[in-house]
């Protein structure tokens, strides 16, 4: 068996060679939890000409497509700070036309991303669909946003959407093991078909821990070894968002940046004292402590709520006992092999 490959680094190594110009990339975390640290590495590298997949475009998309790194959107929902008037970088590039933008519901985002998941090259939607402008209004996807085909079964007409693959996922969790093995709870949304639907995985977490953990509960794995690109320990790496088990929504922060989006002047200058301003997320922690102080930051942190414990308990961990007999033959591996070959049976 292959040994795994441990894929510890930093964020920005992780950017600079997942990253690429031109990518589809999708932002795995829907609302809470954001990766944010990811993404404002991706501003500070200057990456350009993405088509962006984003459930639920808050701070993360409004950063990118400030900084011009999007060309085209597929979204649910996205901040509009402001209202009609123009008070969001998403909104204001809609507007000059530098961004197209393709809008769909969460369950057609979602049907998008699971199709792509799993190796589909569509996948079936409400017919409903059809009565709203989501369906008659098309931008960059034209007649591929949705196709109405004969069902073979049924003979009836049915509503399609195409499979989502985006060439790279970002994606921040609670906490993954050296080689990529990552855990996540809380608002799951799409968070799992959104990394799973993608070619690549980037992943930060608050904590990297050792794989025995990760074993002891398995049902918290999202993302699998095999399917991670890059591993990036940053604690507080959502913030301002929360994080579950970790810490709250920063609303000072929240609150700022509302204000901040409100023009592109004074977002540019919010991007550049948080953004640009701190080379890492280390270096905006300690500008947060230094403006905010803290205290302020410490009362975000979450109290602890354990969820009961499952049990994974069997009679035994592995069909062979400790002198390497199988528990059900009582042979060796060797034995087994010995009388498949007197029998006519083994095979190399």
């Amino acid at each position: 068996m292959a040994k795994p490959i441990e894929k510890v680094m930093s964020a920005p190594e992780a950017i600079d060679r997942f990253v690429h110009d031109g990518d589809h990339l999708i932002i795995g975390n829907y609302t809470v939890g954001t990766c944010m640290e990811l993404v404002f590495e991706i501003v500070r590298q200057n990456k350009k000409g993405f088509t962006l997949y984003s459930q639920s475009g808050i701070l993360d998309v409004e950063l990118l497509v400030a900084a011009g790194a999007v060309d085209k959107l597929v979204a649910t929902y996205v901040l509009r700070s402001g209202g009609r008037k123009g008070g969001s970088a998403v909104e204001r590039a809609i507007n000059n036309g530098s961004l197209l933008m393709e809008d769909y519901t969460n369950f057609n985002y979602n049907a998008r991303l699971m199709a792509g998941m799993h190796g589909f090259s569509f996948m079936q939607v409400f017919e409903g669909i059809m009565a709203t402008d989501l369906f008659k209004k098309r931008s960059f996807l034209g007649e591929d946003k949705y196709r109405v085909i004969t069902c073979p079964y049924t003979g009836k007409d049915v509503v399609t959407v195409p499979a989502a693959n985006p060439d790279v996922c970002i994606v921040h969790v609670q906490r993954a093991d050296t080689f990529g093995n990552a855990q996540y709870w809380g608002a799951i949304g799409s968070v799992p078909a959104a990394a799973l639907a993608s070619k690549r995985i980037i992943i930060t977490c608050e904590e990297i821990v050792d794989t025995e953990i990760i074993r002891s509960s398995p049902h918290h794995t999202i993302i699998p070894a095999f399917r991670a690109d890059a591993v990036v320990e940053v604690p507080w790496g959502a913030h301002p968002t929360e994080v579950v088990g970790h810490y709250n929504q920063d609303k000072l922060m929240w609150g700022l940046f509302i204000m901040a989006a409100a023009t592109a002047e004074s977002l540019q200058e919010w991007m550049d004292e948080w953004v640009y301003g701190c080379r890492d997320r280390r270096a905006y922690l300690d500008h947060y402590v230094e403006r905010f102080g803290s205290g302020r930051l410490q009362k975000l942190v979450a109290k602890p709520l354990y969820s009961a414990p499952a049990n994974y308990g069997s009679a035994f961990l592995s069909t062979w006992d400790e002198n390497g007999k199988d528990r059900g033959t009582g042979l060796t591996m060797e034995e087994i092999e010995n009388l498949l070959e007197e029998r006519g049976l083994f095979h190399d």
